[in-house]
C-alpha cells in the first residue's frame, strides 16, 4: 500500500429533502452524511463500519458522485471532480466502478450473462467489435471463477455466489483504479462470504485495486480492510489502521461496536455485553455536540454543546472530547 492518495473528499456533505405522504417536499431534512473528511490511498482497502442507517452506503456513492453531495470537494488522483459534468466523469467513472449489496436485484434478468458483463465495455465503445468483446466478457468470467462456457445464461440460473462473481466481472470490465463496494457479501451464506472475501484479496493483488469496503459486519471488515473508517449519524467517529483500533479503540461508539462481535473460541470465558443507552437519534433532527452524546455513558456538557474536532492520538484521527485511555 503506497501514501498516494487516490480519492479525496473533505467537508462532504449530503443532505435529502423530507418528503410527505403525498409527496410533497418539506422544510426538515435527513442529514446523510455532516461534513466527512476522509483519503482512500492507492492500493489500500478502507472499511467503512457501521450502524444501519449510519450514512455509509450515501457516502460510497456520493463519493463517486452516483448520488450528488449537496456541498464539499471532491478529488480523484488530485483532479477536482465535484463539478465535472457529466461528459468529463464518464472518463473518471472507467476508473472508478461499484459492486452493490445485493445479487439478486443488482443484475437485470432480462440480459444474459454475456450483456451484463459487456455492457460497460460496450457504454465506453472499449473494443471495435463483438467478437473482442466477448472474448473479454470470457476471460473476466474466468478471472471470477465462473466458466466462461456459461456466457449465454441468465442471472436467475446461477447461485447467489455465482451471481456476486459475475457482478464482479462487470465492474472489473473497465480496469477500475477504485472499486467501492458495498456491503458485498452480507445477503450471501457465511461460506461463500469467504470465498468472495479471498477472490477479492486476490484480485487486488493482481490487478492493484483499490478499495473501499462498506460493512456492518466488524469481523468481515477486520478479514479484509487495512484501515478502518467508524461512522455514526453521519459523523466519522474513529480512523485508523484496522488492528490498531480494533486492538484499543479510543471512540466510546468503536469501543461498543467491537465488544458487539460474537466471540467463536468455545474456550474463552462467555463476556457479559455492555448495552448502549437510549435510541439512536434521528437524522432528520440530529443532536447539537457530538451526535453520540445521547448513547454515551462518558458524555459531559462540552458533549452536548460543543462538535468534536478531528484529533490525532496513537496513530489514529479521533472525533471525541473524552477519547479512551
Amino acid at each position: 500500500m503506497s501514501r498516494e492518495i487516490l480519492l479525496e473528499a473533505q467537508h462532504l456533505i449530503k443532505e435529502f429533502p423530507v418528503k410527505s405522504a403525498m409527496g410533497v417536499k418539506k422544510k426538515s431534512r435527513v442529514h446523510a452524511v455532516s461534513d466527512v473528511s476522509l483519503a482512500i490511498y492507492k492500493g489500500e482497502t478502507l472499511g467503512l463500519v457501521g450502524e444501519s442507517g449510519c450514512g455509509k452506503s450515501t457516502l460510497g456513492r456520493v463519493l463517486i458522485r452516483l448520488i450528488e453531495p449537496t456541498s464539499g470537494r471532491l478529488f480523484f488522483e488530485g483532479q477536482s471532480i465535484e463539478n465535472l459534468k457529466e461528459k468529463d466523469m464518464r472518463a473518471v467513472r472507467r476508473k472508478a466502478q461499484m459492486i452493490f449489496q445485493d445479487p439478486y436485484s443488482s443484475l437485470d434478468p432480462r440480459m444474459k450473462v454475456r450483456d451484463l458483463i459487456a455492457e460497460p465495455l460496450e457504454t465506453h465503445h472499449v473494443y471495435p467489435s463483438r467478437e473482442e468483446t466477448t472474448k473479454r466478457v470470457q476471460e473476466l468470467m474466468d478471472l471470477v471463477g465462473i466458466r466462461p462456457e456459461l456466457i449465454d445464461r441468465y442471472p436467475h440460473q446461477f447461485s447467489g455466489g455465482q451471481r456476486q462473481r459475475i457482478g464482479i466481472a462487470r465492474a472489473l470490465a473497465l480496469k477500475p483504479e477504485l472499486i467501492i463496494c458495498d456491503e458485498p457479501v452480507s445477503a450471501l451464506d457465511v461460506s461463500i462470504q469467504s470465498q468472495i472475501l479471498n477472490l477479492l484479496k486476490d484480485l487486488q493483488q493482481e490487478m492493484n485495486l483499490t478499495y473501499l469496503f462498506i460493512s456492518h459486519d466488524l469481523s468481515v471488515v477486520h478479514y479484509i480492510a487495512d484501515r478502518i473508517c467508524v461512522m455514526f449519524l453521519g459523523k466519522i467517529c474513529e480512523i485508523g489502521d484496522t488492528d490498531v483500533v480494533y486492538e484499543r479503540p479510543l471512540h466510546p461508539y468503536t469501543k461498543f461496536l467491537l465488544s458487539a462481535i460474537p466471540k467463536t473460541d468455545p474456550d474463552q470465558p462467555m463476556e457479559s455485553k455492555e448495552l448502549l443507552p437510549g435510541e439512536l437519534p434521528s437524522p432528520v433532527d440530529p443532536p447539537a455536540g457530538c451526535r453520540f452524546h445521547t448513547r454515551c455513558p462518558y458524555a459531559d456538557e462540552a458533549c452536548r454543546t460543543r462538535e468534536p474536532e478531528g484529533r490525532m492520538l496513537d496513530g489514529r484521527q479521533v472525533f471525541c472530547h473524552h477519547p479512551l485511555r
